[in-house]
């Protein structure tokens, strides 16, 4: 499957939570009951998530191949809370949705 097809069917598998597909700065983003962002398919099929840094989730997905923090402006400055996973472990992104939502904000 693609990446969008992958995170379409994500976004689906989470709908009985109230997961929402939704858009972010012009990209599809899985947004909770409050409408907050806590997963999104970026422009080269990777997906990134908000996992709380020093968790046990956060460090395995950090390990995947190809994860690394976000850094949404290229300049080195990542933000920490989010990992990008690439589409090549996109047979994690629903455990990884789920943990990303269930943490707070």
């Amino acid at each position: 499957m693609s990446a969008d097809e992958d995170f379409e069917q994500v976004g689906a598998e989470l709908a009985d939570l109230g997961v929402r597909v939704s858009r972010m700065m012009g990209r599809p983003a899985l947004k909770d009951q409050a409408g907050k962002v806590f997963a999104s398919l970026q422009r080269d099929g990777a997906m990134v998530f908000r996992l709380v840094r020093d968790t046990p989730e956060h460090t395995a997905a950090l390990q995947l191949a190809g994860a690394s923090l976000f850094d949404p402006t290229g300049t080195g400055r990542a933000v920490k809370d989010w990992v990008v996973v690439p589409h090549s472990s996109a047979g994690k992104w629903t455990d990884l949705a789920e943990v990303a939502l269930s943490r707070p904000r």
